[in-house]
């Protein structure tokens, strides 16, 4: 990464963005930025399209950046018997591990342990589930280097890993792997910039009030003032909000919620694992630990027409089913003492086979879908974060049918700014929690901590994060606001204890940043 890297977005490449758009008509532009929209706008650039993105808030401030973090092949929709979703999961997992981003995704192992009450029925489904789960990885080419074997432990062995379980009644455990993001607001993030790389034009904080086929009606909420978007096609990828432009759209929100829990108390879990939720066969709830001593609980599956589409809130009744479904395998039960944090998103569904009914969202299909009318603009919605790069490169076909441009797509083989293979990232001369963050710029990152000492200390005892982290998100990534750096750039937000402790610092970066001349990306 170089001064002046064209990759940088900031509020100098804002500004150059919004007096580009004013003054030419583009391609393609493309309404959402969270990770389908980011996607699309990358397919597009990569064709050597003209691209504007517009997002109303902050990159990945929606549903993209309140997931699970999971990369995964889709064993859920194999129980499901929605094979062809799990089939495009597994290979849209082995192109963003081995190519896009492995930088970003690491190997996550998970434990379905085997107690002496289950059911034999229940266990060989398991392993009959795991054994066709491998077969899909192996026929995706994602080799065992990245990616092992299952495997059965013996009950000592899933204690050893997952130390909280109770362990009478624990026979051992089915162990597989799959695929773990770092952050999936870091990864959308990714995609922007390799967009914006490539010649987009990005831009936050803009609001598209009205949209037709070719024209985006829009308002800049930092001044308020109108902005028009002319295009030759124009790509609905607003997830939630997408049936605002669309009457005829039908998307049912499906709110997933997580609970935050310190890993210590659950004994520093090394590996995920499973809780079948009782009377619901191929559903499970999730332990998740993540990097940064946290572990994640989840997720609820039920349809929310009425929440934020931003930041959801986590009902009382989602807490106690997590904490009830999850407590029955626990040596020592969880109370909402020990819950420091929660967190939902709205996955945006399209219909809904039992609206109403006692399944709520958890059994429509995640399949994706590309509505392309004549007259009328593209619009993609549903599917899920893993298949991102293959909603885009469907949407972004409809669009060059309509271009009469030939260009295939060529993102499944385009990594993202910071990719590089594991054995380049490991000779990286930078701490490896950086690593696993920005990839290649780790190095350029962890300098900055040399140019003041703020930016060399941690943001609190006992915080890894350092103010280094905090001034290259608002240099390269977009970051404005404390809200930006807590909530999406560092997430500390989801433990609010730890962002409360965090902002004073992270006010004194903000204002660092701004009364400090710094390069500002050469846009385009």
């Amino acid at each position: 990464m170089s001064r002046g890297d064209p990759t940088w977005i900031n509020d100098a490449t804002r500004r150059r963005s919004l007096e580009h758009v004013r003054t030419h008509t583009v391609d393609v532009a493309v309404i959402g930025g969270g990770i389908t929209g980011a996607g699309v706008a990358l397919d597009a650039a990569s064709r050597g399209l003209s691209v504007a993105l517009l997002e109303a808030r902050d990159f990945g401030s929606g549903t993209s950046g309140y997931s699970s973090k999971l990369v995964h092949g889709g064993l859920r929709y194999l129980a499901m018997g929605d094979f062809p979703v799990a089939w495009e999961s597994a290979v849209e997992r082995r192109l963003l591990m081995e190519t896009i981003a492995p930088h970003l995704i690491r190997p996550l192992g998970f434990i379905i342990p085997h107690t002496t009450g289950a059911r034999c029925r229940e266990t060989a489904a398991a392993g009959a589930g795991v054994s066709l789960y491998d077969l899909l990885r192996r026929a995706s080419g994602l080799g065992s280097g990245v990616l092992p074997r299952p495997r059965w432990l013996s009950g000592r062995a899933v204690a050893d890993l997952v130390p909280s379980l109770d362990t009478a009644g624990l026979r051992g455990g089915l162990l597989y792997w799959d695929g773990q993001l770092i952050d999936d607001a870091r990864l959308v993030i990714s995609v922007v910039r390799t967009a914006a790389g490539l010649g987009a034009q990005v831009l936050r904080d803009v609001r598209a009030t009205g949209i037709t086929a070719d024209a985006v009606e829009a308002v800049d909420t930092r001044t308020g003032e109108a902005v028009e978007v002319r295009a030759r096609t124009v790509i609905n990828a607003a997830g939630v909000w997408a049936a605002g432009f669309d009457a005829g759209l039908a998307v049912t929100p499906s709110r997933g919620s997580h609970l935050v829990v310190r890993a210590e108390r659950l004994g520093n879990p090394q590996a995920a694992h499973t809780v079948g939720i009782p009377g619901h066969f191929g559903r499970y709830v999730f332990v998740l630990p993540q990097p940064g001593g946290v572990v994640y609980i989840g997720l609820t599956d039920e349809e929310d027409r009425d929440a934020d589409g931003y930041r959801p809130a986590v009902p009382e009744h989602d807490v106690d089913f997590l904490l009830e479904v999850v407590n029955r395998v626990l040596d020592r039960p969880l109370g909402r003492g020990d819950v420091i944090g929660s967190f939902a998103g709205l996955r945006p569904l399209v219909g809904s086979r039992h609206a109403g009914g006692p399944e709520g969202t958890a059994d429509v299909s995640r399949r994706h879908l590309v509505k392309d009318g004549p007259g009328e603009p593209i619009t993609v919605v549903g599917g899920k974060l893993t298949t991102y790069r293959r909603m885009a490169q469907d949407a972004v076909d409809a669009a060059a049918v309509r271009l009469g441009v030939t260009t295939p797509s060529r993102t499944k083989k385009l990594p993202l700014v910071g990719a590089a293979s594991r054995t380049a990232l490991a000779t990286l001369d930078a701490p490896a929690r950086l690593v696993a963050k920005h990839g290649t710029e780790a190095v350029a990152v962890h300098r900055l901590g040399g140019e003041h000492p703020l930016l060399a200390e941690p943001l609190f005892d006992g915080c890894a994060i350092t103010g280094a982290e905090l001034l290259f998100a608002i240099r390269a990534e977009g970051a404005t606001t404390i809200e930006d750096l807590l909530e999406r750039r560092t997430r500390l937000s989801l433990v609010p204890g730890d962002a409360a402790r965090a902002r004073p610092r992270a006010g004194e970066i903000l204002a660092m940043a701004s009364d400090t001349p710094h390069p500002e990306g050469t846009g385009t």
